[in-house]
């Protein structure tokens, strides 16, 4: 039986106090209730209203690797690491509230933008633009090597989540816990080829509007981007009140020059529509026998979000063989850090005591 601590003994005393009470303040009744691990009220969530937005220290950059990587840092700097992995349509602010409250127990907090996004860019123009799962994973053991950490803490949601996994399964002494949202996302290409319920084919529609080329001039349009993803925010997170400030402060993030096809060929790939590289093949060999993750692992399901797998995380149990823990968050949606960052924070908090 896994040994789980309080939130509060986890948090500390004294200065864990303080946020303690700035875990439950934002997030209101609901958010509070699933912070302990019970179910929280349907009813009750989400939060009335749009958070106030908050702000990053000034960006930092480091060559790391194929890219120069932006990134915010949080905390103090020899506070224990913890990695913050965003998703897509989204960016760093995903984690604008998490970082802070991470920051001030002591974590070393370090959220970076995945390649195609924000200020991280390719050293060389000649670099073929790819998306696929490894090469992302394989960013951040180069973003982790260029700032001299042996491990950190795994924390993301959607492309996140995916790097995050891929990392805790084929580099695990590199990891020492992971958060990951939806569970187990390793992409298998040939699983990939099977249809899915109908429901979640059409939550889905954006990648196979991205297999044509409408789609891909769409995602190189700016108007047009900025549309889509808009439309992806307000319906894979139904019941988060975020304001169009909120999003246009995230949507700055896809002006990056390699966005489009960074994207594009994601999710071409995954449908096995493009190409990936050779230099990866050993690795996608390795992910394509679906294996065992053995570090501390909290998972979390957002029960608003359309992609999340039905079952209570049972679907994905047997891919987790270390210390775990699962949770399903009433009432939120796919954004799950920037939608309940109290319930991420105790998830991070709680893997790394796991």
């Amino acid at each position: 039986m896994i040994k789980r601590r309080t939130f509060g003994k986890a948090l500390g005393l004294g200065a864990g106090g303080a946020v303690a009470t700035t875990l439950a303040g934002p997030s209101g009744p609901a958010h509070a209730s699933a912070v302990t691990g019970r179910q929280a009220d349907p009813a009750a969530a989400p939060a009335a209203g749009p958070r106030e937005r908050t702000a990053f220290p000034p960006l930092k950059k480091v060559r790391a690797g194929l890219l120069e990587i932006g990134y915010a840092e949080m905390g103090p700097a020899h506070g224990s690491p913890v990695i913050c992995l965003h998703g897509w349509p989204y960016d760093i602010h995903s984690y604008a509230e998490v970082a802070p409250l991470l920051a001030a127990e002591g974590y070393r907090v370090i959220v970076p933008y995945l390649r195609g996004h924000g200020t991280t860019r390719f050293v060389s123009p000649r670099t073929f633009r790819n998306g696929q799962q490894s090469a992302l994973a394989l960013d951040i053991i180069a973003l982790m090597d260029a700032l001299g950490l042996e491990k950190a803490v795994l924390a993301g949601f959607d492309w996140g989540a995916r790097s995050a996994d891929i990392i805790a399964a084929l580099w695990p002494e590199r990891c020492k816990a992971l958060v990951s949202v939806g569970g187990y996302l390793v992409v298998n290409l040939k699983t990939n080829l099977q249809p899915l319920a109908p429901a979640t084919e059409h939550a889905w529609w954006y990648q196979y509007y991205f297999s044509t080329e409408r789609g891909r001039i769409a995602m190189e349009d700016k108007d047009k981007r900025h549309d889509l993803t808009r439309l992806v925010w307000d319906t894979v997170s139904p019941t988060w009140n975020f304001d169009d400030a909120t999003f246009e402060r995230t949507a700055a993030a896809f002006e990056n020059p390699d966005y489009a096809a960074i994207v594009i060929h994601n999710y071409r790939w995954r449908l096995s529509l493009a190409e990936g590289e050779r230099r990866y093949e050993p690795y996608e060999k390795r992910l394509d026998a679906r294996p065992v993750i053995t570090v501390p692992t909290v998972t979390l399901d957002a029960e608003r979000d359309p992609f999340t797998v039905p079952g209570g995380g049972t679907a994905y149990r047997d891919r987790f063989a270390g210390p775990y823990d699962h949770r399903t968050l009433k009432g939120i949606g796919h954004n799950t850090p920037q939608e309940a960052p109290a319930e991420f924070v105790r998830a991070v908090i709680d893997a790394d005591h796991l």
